[in-house]
């Protein structure tokens, strides 16, 4: 598939199916869903604050607001603050083929962008962030065809705000072609399972790779230029982009019931199964056994000291679902860490390698768990595959049951209100901005 092609459907659009633009909302409201619950977690303050202090506009047309904040920085600060915010409370969405997410970058880039274009059409905005999803999981499987080593989201999902950028800026193709090839050069190509050991506020790369993907559009805009991107433009990589505009990959993203790694996803939704069906607490479990793919037995082990920690654990996860039924963001952050309710059960969990979980990796999330009782019977889940995805989807109440669980801490009008424009997004007169009004105040405003 020739640049020109990628180029035209990038900046000139065609025409979006009517089921790829209703996804776009879903995920929309649900990214920001997860921005609002994640905005008084300290990651969020840490690069929100960072972003207003070191990374300002020179002129007022070059600032956006940052979410849930009241405050204003660079296009790129407010970016790269709006995805560190996000990827830090690890219930965004994912597609499983990119071993990772785009929400998390491509939502704050269509948010901040948006900013200077209060005219937008909500269905416009849409309609360009499904082209950052396309764009950006295609970009993920050119590089995870052409390397060895697995690297974070964030390398790959910075051409997708690259072209997001571009698209609302009023790019030409030869602006686009350098922006692509900018994002990809700068774009953070960290080590994921590096991360994975060492749980930090880094995460999956994705507030760097969202910084270079701005950064990235507008220096392309100023002429600055950048090699082509190889992940886009490389012959061995054609057959990634063969199928842009006939594939909508955004309908087969998946939204995450919980805010923890997906890697640990099947083996909590086998617990709960198991307890839902069998009525089973905590207090009757001696021993839970996890079967599970290589990527999710490699999570944190122990008892967490940090909400990093606590997000990439699964026996931590697993311990939580156990004595409280459910997890959200107050069970993996403060005092929630030293539960010694969850480190009791935690000491229960044992987790290995399953090698025909790992062959279905990544196209699947497998895990089975077998639980024995204090009455010594021995229940066993079966293989499960994780919710949220195509495979087992979430009903759409389960979706906003969600969403008010992630926004629990901001004026109920307001969180009626955002919720409110998923469907608000699809009528022909809505404009963007009646959205993004909404989530430029800080968290304690109610703007209805």
């Amino acid at each position: 598939m020739n640049f020109d092609r990628i180029a035209e459907f990038v900046l000139a659009g065609q025409d979006m199916p009517q089921s790829a633009l209703n996804v776009a909302a879903t995920l929309l409201i649900d990214t920001f869903g997860v921005a609002a619950g994640a905005a008084h977690m300290e990651a969020g303050r840490i690069a929100r604050d960072h972003a207003f202090a070191f990374h300002g506009a020179g002129a007022p047309e070059h600032a956006a607001h940052l979410m849930f904040d009241g405050r204003r920085a660079s296009i790129p600060g407010a970016v790269f603050a709006a995805a560190t915010q996000i990827d830090n409370l690890d219930a965004h969405d994912g597609l499983n083929p990119t071993k990772g997410h785009i929400g998390c970058a491509v939502v704050p880039a269509l948010f901040a962008f948006a900013e200077a274009r209060p005219e937008l059409s909500a269905r416009d905005a849409l309609s360009a962030l499904v082209m950052s999803y396309e764009v950006a999981s295609r970009a993920a499987f050119a590089l995870h065809a052409t390397v060895s080593d697995y690297h974070t989201s964030g390398a790959w999902n910075a051409l997708g705000v690259a072209a997001l950028g571009c698209r609302l800026l009023g790019a030409n193709p030869g602006q686009l072609r350098q922006a692509l090839g900018i994002a990809e050069y700068h774009g953070p190509r960290s080590q994921m399972m590096r991360e994975i050991a060492n749980p930090t506020m880094l995460h999956d790369g994705s507030g760097m790779g969202a910084l270079v993907g701005a950064m990235a559009a507008l220096l392309a805009m100023d002429g600055f230029t950048g090699a082509p991107a190889i992940t886009v433009e490389a012959d061995e990589v054609e057959d990634c982009w063969s199928d842009l505009g006939k594939v909508w990959t955004i309908e087969h993203n998946y939204i995450k019931p919980y805010p923890i790694c997906r890697w640990a996803h099947a083996a909590l939704d086998a617990l709960s199964g198991l307890m839902r069906d069998h009525g089973f607490s905590a207090g009757d479990v001696t021993r839970i056994e996890v079967n599970t793919f290589s990527e999710a037995a490699a999570l944190f082990p122990g008892m967490p000291a940090t909400t990093s920690q606590a997000q990439y654990s699964l026996p931590f996860a697993l311990a939580v679902m156990l004595v409280h039924g459910r997890i959200g963001p107050g069970h993996i952050t403060g005092t929630a860490l030293s539960d010694p309710k969850v480190a009791e059960m935690l000491a229960l969990i044992a987790v290995r390698e399953e090698d025909r979980h790992s062959k279905r990796f990544p196209a699947g999330r497998w895990s089975d768990v077998i639980v024995t009782l204090k009455d010594g019977s021995r229940l066993a889940s079966g293989d499960v595959h994780a919710r949220g995805g195509p495979e087992a989807p979430m009903d759409m109440s389960e979706v906003e049951a969600k969403f008010r669980m992630m926004t629990a801490a901001h004026p109920e009008p307001r969180v009626t209100a955002l919720w409110e424009m998923r469907e608000r997004l699809m009528q022909p007169e809505a404009k963007f901005s009646e959205l993004t009004a909404l989530v430029r105040a800080s968290m304690e405003e109610n703007h209805v």
